[in-house]
């Protein structure tokens, strides 16, 4: 199994996308602050240009009914009181304007003074009314004189420069705000534009680490199997999805390869189980002659060295007729034919074949463990050429009087053969090596004992395994499954 990030590629699309809800958001935010500090200074400047508005419409009615109030009197206008009623009533209104917009304790003190300096006016105007002797020369010079107009206003507009220093202190304030929030408009821009930059990037490295280059590394490991490297390890890490895949096509090329080497080596079995009958038959004619021309001469020389001569002819070409009978049926495709048998008959029939070479070297036979009710399903012909080779090679590795043991054993699912000599242990380490023989000891061997057996256990789809204690001997175990195992008969 490929190990991959644990990160999969939802999660990685799902920090893509908060990567650029981030970005919507620092931008929304930058320009909501913006767009309200916009909206607050302007709704305070225009509040504050209105205040300052109103008293100055407040004032300007003022001077004017202090003005047609006098000229009304002087006159001896009826209509002076309606005028005087009219003024007093409209300044109250900007009074109340006044009070409605100011927002601060500071503004409410100003429009208080103002108010008050205005009461003060009105006591004055007021007696200009009351006074019996207004129409007198001192009065009318009074009335007349502008001195008097503006000490009748002095303290009104005291009060109305204290409010207006108020405003445009407040208004000075709010320029100098915008100034500085000007200043800092440049950076208010360049960091969402930064930040964007930032989320940008990480989303792009994100993605290019879990998806793109794994991706990248997949397609070309599967140009490479495409190649013929069915044995490329793909690893290209990222995201859960890309390991899932390419474990996928690890295991299908796994597969291909199997496939292939299986199919190449039937393909060689083929060609030389082909070849081999007719080069056995080229060679075994030529064998034949020899042999037969080195036992004429045999029967007619009496030289002992001649005679030594012709059997060493005739040992070769006995040993060269067994090579090329062993590698004939080596060769031979097997198709097991199964039938349910006892494993100790199995033993027992092997025995039977090798009984006059155990007796000529006095080989004594421990059956131990022995279970000997165990059946198992195979094809008893094949198996005991397998145990034939087995024994075979225990009996040559074996000396004189040395023993050899047998057993049967069932362990949880499986049941075991087992054939263990005390000939010194064999020099190598036997293999699967498929059509090729492998090496001998003895003189007269062709190599094809082991790769027989192997070939026996492969085609039953049992195994066989090779432990060496050197010095002391070679226990050759064979086990088959479970699933072969039968305690019934059929």
């Amino acid at each position: 199994m490929v190990e991959t990030d644990s990160q999969s590629l939802k999660g990685l699309l799902l920090t893509h996308e908060l990567a650029f809800l981030v970005l919507v958001a620092v931008a929304g935010a930058s320009g909501s602050v913006w767009a309200y500090f916009w909206q607050q200074t302007s709704a305070e400047s225009i509040r504050l240009n209105g205040l300052a508005h109103v008293a100055q419409e407040l004032r300007s009615d003022l001077f004017r009914q202090v003005q047609e109030v006098a000229i009304a009197r002087l006159r001896d206008d009826p209509a002076a009181e309606k005028v005087y009623s009219r003024h007093t009533k409209a300044i109250k209104s900007g009074f109340n304007q006044l009070r409605r917009r100011s927002v601060s304790r500071a503004e409410a003190y100003a429009v208080q003074g103002l108010q008050q300096a205005y009461s003060n006016i009105q006591v004055d105007m007021n007696a200009i009314f009351d006074d019996p002797y207004l129409l007198n020369r001192i009065v009318r010079s009074k009335l007349l004189d502008p001195s008097y107009e503006q000490a009748l206003v002095r303290e009104f507009e005291s009060a109305f420069r204290n409010l207006q220093g108020l405003i445009n202190q407040q208004l000075d304030e709010q320029e100098y705000k915008r100034q500085r929030w000007g200043r800092f408009a440049p950076f208010a821009i360049l960091v969402p534009i930064a930040i964007a930059t930032v989320l940008l990037l990480f989303s792009r490295a994100s993605l290019m680490r879990g998806f793109v280059r794994p991706m990248q590394s997949l397609v070309a490991a599967i140009r490479r199997m495409s190649s013929g490297e069915l044995s490329t390890d793909i690893d290209p890490g990222g995201v859960f999805e890309v390991g899932e895949i390419a474990s996928g096509i690890s295991e299908m090329a796994s597969e291909l390869a199997r496939s292939r080497d299986a199919l190449v080596d039937s393909e060689r079995q083929a060609a030389l189980g082909a070849l081999v009958p007719v080069v056995a038959h080229n060679v075994r004619n030529p064998l034949a002659s020899i042999r037969a021309t080195a036992q004429l001469l045999d029967q007619e020389g009496t030289d002992p060295e001649a005679r030594e001569s012709h059997a060493a002819i005739i040992e070769t070409v006995d040993r060269l007729e067994r090579w090329v009978s062993a590698l004939v049926s080596y060769l031979h495709p097997l198709e097991p034919r199964y039938r349910r048998v006892a494993a100790a008959s199995l033993f027992d029939t092997t025995v039977a074949l090798l009984e006059p070479r155990l007796k000529e070297k006095s080989i004594r036979l421990s059956r131990t463990p022995w279970d000997g009710d165990i059946q198992v399903n195979v094809d008893p012909d094949l198996m005991e050429q397998a145990l034939y080779a087995v024994i075979t090679n225990a009996l040559d590795a074996s000396p004189p009087n040395a023993a050899i043991t047998l057993s049967i054993v069932v362990n949880s699912d499986r049941v075991f053969l087992t054939v263990e000599d005390e000939g010194g242990g064999i020099p190598f380490t036997p293999e699967p090596i498929g059509l090729e023989p492998g090496p001998t000891t003895k003189k007269m061997g062709t190599g094809l004992g082991i790769p027989i057996a192997f070939k026996v256990c492969k085609a039953h789809g049992w195994d066989i395994t090779f432990e060496v204690d050197e010095g002391t001997g070679t226990k050759v175990i064979i086990g088959a499954p479970l699933a072969r195992i039968s305690y019934q008969s059929a």
